[in-house]
């Protein structure tokens, strides 16, 4: 996946635009990111600061963001278009509360109801993979795609849909949790109480489970262990590559998205994860006349590693 320079560019000085600026918060463990999004698309401004820890603090930092980039772009919280939060955890974006964000030290909050009175205005709050989705699809350069799907690797696996230009996310709020999908009836204990999950073998904590690494990038450097040879590193990363391969098909066979999108703290890894995934889906090509038909590798991109799709795709969420 390539950016377009209509759509992301450098900060602009003095936004001429200022109540056409919508504002996208990604709340994450440790770190928010906050963009302003300008009406073609173009972050004008981008922020990253610390993330509180507790319902008070997440609240705090997400105030903070907001008014600093008030401030960036010379205008008052009430003169932006929309604003738009995305948060780990069980979002109904209907009321905007938020359920389970255990990464964040609460496990209940009505985040919506607590930002849109300190804020003075409307903020509409969505799940941070289903955010991410969103601002994946934006930066498409394929006008004529409706659908996608992104795969977050992370800590766990889980993706995100957006089918005919939206968001899907089910009838229960559901959709796209694909990481609880066994595929090893036999395998580990999953957090869901299931065994073999597609998360205990695609994710980062699979990852930490069979390669245990002081590094502070274990994916990347189990990548280079195998390229050096290790017989272990090249047994996990092969089964963490085919696992991601599987979970690709999973949603082409599901959905028949036009493209799935990588994304997450696996995805970092760039072209390098791109083309181990791309073999073991040509290699499955190769044998199988049905999946040759669909040509899922070529399906297959990789969210540029410098883009904040989950707050592009928040600030989209607050005028959807």
């Amino acid at each position: 996946m390539t950016t377009s320079p209509a759509r992301l560019g450098a900060p602009l000085v003095g936004t001429p635009f200022i109540h056409t600026l919508r504002i996208g918060v990604d709340i994450g463990g440790t770190k928010t990111d906050a963009v302003a999004i300008a009406p073609d698309g173009r972050i004008v401004h981008q922020l990253r600061v610390p993330t509180g820890f507790g319902s008070s603090a997440v609240v705090t930092t997400t105030i903070a963001a907001v008014a600093q980039l008030g401030r960036l772009a010379g205008c008052n919280t009430a003169d932006f278009r929309s604003i738009g939060v995305g948060i780990p955890g069980a979002v109904d974006n209907g009321s905007g509360r938020v359920s389970h964000a255990v990464n964040l030290g609460f496990d209940g909050l009505d985040l919506g109801v607590e930002l849109s009175a300190r804020l003075g205005r409307d903020v509409r709050i969505e799940n941070d993979v289903n955010a991410a989705a969103l601002g994946a699809f934006h930066l498409l350069e394929k006008n004529d795609s409706q659908s996608m799907a992104y795969l977050n690797l992370g800590t766990g696996l889980a993706a995100g849909l957006v089918l005919g230009g939206k968001l899907w996310r089910g009838s229960r709020g559901a959709a796209g949790e694909i990481g609880h999908i066994p595929v090893d009836p036999s395998g580990p204990l999953c957090l869901c109480g299931q065994r073999g999950c597609l998360e205990t073998m695609a994710s980062g904590s699979a990852v930490a489970r069979q390669w245990p690494s002081t590094d502070p990038k274990p994916v990347r450097a189990l990548f280079l262990a195998a390229e050096s040879g290790d017989p272990l590193a090249i047994e996990v990363k092969n089964r963490l590559v085919e696992n991601i391969a599987a979970a690709i098909r999973i949603l082409v066979l599901t959905v028949d998205v036009d493209s799935v999108v990588i994304g997450g703290g696996i995805s970092s890894l760039g072209a390098a994860l791109l083309a181990e995934v791309r073999r073991v889906l040509g290699t499955w090509a190769t044998v199988s006349p049905f999946l040759a038909s669909l040509d899922l590798a070529a399906r297959v991109e990789v969210v540029p590693a410098d883009f904040p799709a989950a707050a592009v795709g928040a600030a989209l969420v607050g005028v959807a």
